[in-house]
């Protein structure tokens, strides 16, 4: 490493500038507290750029009888009941207050003809409660954050990956420890509470939505490794429609909004298939169906040659094409110089979302390590074992607010900030230990071998042989992790950052594999195919910590207001990404 190492100090550190980061880091700017945000990709570019379907709150504007107990009805229903009530009841209560904070910032929502925001259906809503940009909604989203953090002149590192959260002998945080990824320096940023908003763990997939680089379970490992808990790790949304090619684009993902406009899914003989599923709804079944159906015919025998099957818009009038799905359209033809108007698209299942995440407190999103919270994608406790569409962005809204103040809160309440020596050279110790290792163990084909274990054995549909055969096949990785080779270069430390990425992908697979082994049932997203039915003796959230392995953690009773109002709901024609 560099001999350069710069010391910065702040009350609170963010971890991550995605729209949780930066939301939290608007709170406390705003409280006129010092705050400091870092971040491994530009900040213009995180992850919440890429949602594009848009945003939930029971404001009403379209549907008078919407209110925020039918918006928790349906994401408790949603979550096959692993959700955390009180979490939930946070969330669509404090959404429409989330809304207002994105209009002062001056987000251009859609609107209707007399000023109203648009809302409109989404997945397994009562009502139409999801606000939109366009189909750039997540996007819309990030600017409007990011020009709000400028606004406040927020200090924003964009090239600073962090390696370690850094905790006194008491374990309690007093900050972070990282490098610069252009040169190397070091950075030693003391601070009296962490805020983790680093996203989740759907890298470790072949197939993902997500892009090279991002979320490879960072958060999970820095939470674990200083002294915090995973809920519900083997919770993992599929999208049922990602594209194969090219390599280096899988999992992109094709809106659902091409079936909800009319598209056909066929296998490799040319059946339409989904009429064996669903034959009411077929393709305009829910997400977690028709991911399970792609998944079943591909496995059958009856999928393409690169292991896909078929999605078909060419039927359909060309104008209603370029009107509807304009997105889709540009990204085939960038990405395969392929015209949907002509053409189907091969798609299979991809990772799409880690509905658990770091162990939380429901008020405060504080974790086991006194003065860490996690937030957004990183946390859990909001969506169970299926993810309402539109919850994740108003998410990042409510608990960035929330959680922002709790780090004030917890920093003014300090009566001194000890640190540890020890922790600090221990941090440093772990990176030039990397720096110096030249094994012949190449970090990306080791980053490759565990997604195609996760794949393999842990995607849309589980076993107890699969997974027991995903753990040694992990164990032989770790084995190989020991002996890998690191070498920075003239363009950056990009290799040193893969490794950490390596290691944080190892701690999220095992956390994974070894829930999915745990949770013999078929809930939501999680299909163990020797375990067909749900247990009601398993509804229950699935804690898991490297020290004590796998515990269950009962979830409360929902309040009575709530549970009157859930019920089954219609998903027809609603499909809309």
């Amino acid at each position: 490493m560099t001999a350069s190492e710069r010391q910065l100090s702040t009350t609170v550190l963010v971890i991550g500038t995605g729209g949780s980061g930066l939301r939290a880091a608007i709170e406390i700017a705003e409280a006129g507290v010092d705050v400091l945000a870092v971040g491994k990709r530009p900040k213009s570019d995180a992850h919440t750029s890429l949602a594009a379907g848009g945003i939930n709150a029971a404001l009403a504007t379209m549907d008078a009888d919407d209110s925020w107990q039918q918006h928790a009805a349906d994401t408790l229903k949603e979550s096959y009941l692993l959700a955390d009530p009180r979490v939930v009841q946070t969330v669509t209560e404090g959404a429409a207050r989330g809304i207002e904070d994105l209009e002062r910032y001056g987000m251009p929502f859609a609107r209707e003809d007399d000023g109203r925001i648009s809302q409109r259906f989404f997945g397994a809503h009562t009502y139409r409660r999801t606000a939109f940009a366009g189909d750039y909604t997540g996007l819309e989203i990030q600017r409007t954050l990011v020009n709000r953090a400028v606004q406040l002149d927020v200090p924003i590192l964009d090239t600073v990956y962090i390696t370690r959260i850094l905790v006194d002998e008491d374990g309690a945080v007093f900050g972070a420890y990282g490098f610069d990824l252009d040169d190397g320096t070091g950075y030693l940023i003391h601070a009296d509470a962490v805020i983790l908003a680093a996203g989740g763990h759907n890298r470790i997939w072949r197939r993902t939505s997500s892009r090279r680089d991002e979320n490879t379970g960072d958060s999970w490992r820095l939470a674990v490794e200083a002294g915090g808990r995973v809920r519900d790790p083997e919770l993992v949304q599929f999208h049922p429609s990602g594209i194969i090619e090219p390599e280096n684009a899988a999992g992109t993902l094709i809106s659902e909004a091409a079936r909800g406009e009319g598209g056909i899914l066929t296998n490799a003989l040319g059946e339409r298939f989904m009429a064996k599923y669903d034959p009411e709804r077929l393709e305009l079944s829910t997400r977690d169906r028709v991911a399970l159906a792609c998944y079943t015919e591909i496995k059958e025998g009856r999928g393409t040659p690169n292991g896909g099957v078929w999605l078909d818009v060419s039927h359909l009038p060309r104008e209603t094409i370029m009107r509807r799905l304009p997105r889709v359209y540009q990204t085939m033809l960038e990405l395969q110089m392929l015209d949907i108007t002509t053409a189907p698209i091969e798609i299979a299942p991809t990772a799409h979302y880690s509905m658990g995440g770091v162990w939380v407190r429901p008020d405060d999103h504080g974790t086991d390590v006194p003065g860490l919270y996690a937030i957004g994608e990183a946390s859990s406790g909001l969506h169970g074992a299926n993810r309402l569409g539109g919850n994740s962005l108003i998410e990042l809204l409510v608990f960035g607010r929330i959680v922002g103040q709790a780090a004030i809160d917890y920093s003014r309440a300090l009566p001194a900030q000890p640190r540890s020596a020890a922790a600090v050279q221990s941090a440093r110790d772990e990176i030039a230990g990397l720096l110096a290792s030249d094994g012949a163990e190449n970090v990306r084909a080791l980053q490759r071998a565990i997604r195609n274990t996760m794949t393999e054995h842990a995607g849309v549909v589980r076993d107890e042989a699969g997974l027991r055969a995903g753990l040694a096949e992990l164990d032989a990785i770790e084995a190989r992790m020991t002996q890998i080779g690191v070498h920075p270069d003239i363009a950056g430390y990009q290799d040193l950052a893969h490794a950490f990425d390596l290691k944080s992908a190892a701690l999220a697979a095992r956390a994974t594999l070894e829930a999915a082994l745990e949770r013999r049932e078929t809930r939501g997203c999680h299909n163990r195919s020797d375990f067909p039915d749900l247990d009601e003796s398993l509804q229950v959230n699935l804690v898991w910590s490297p020290r004590d392995g796998v515990a269950r953690e009962s979830i409360p009773e929902i309040p009575e207001e709530i549970a009157a109002l859930m019920r089954e709901v219609e998903t027809v024609g609603k499909l809309v990404e």
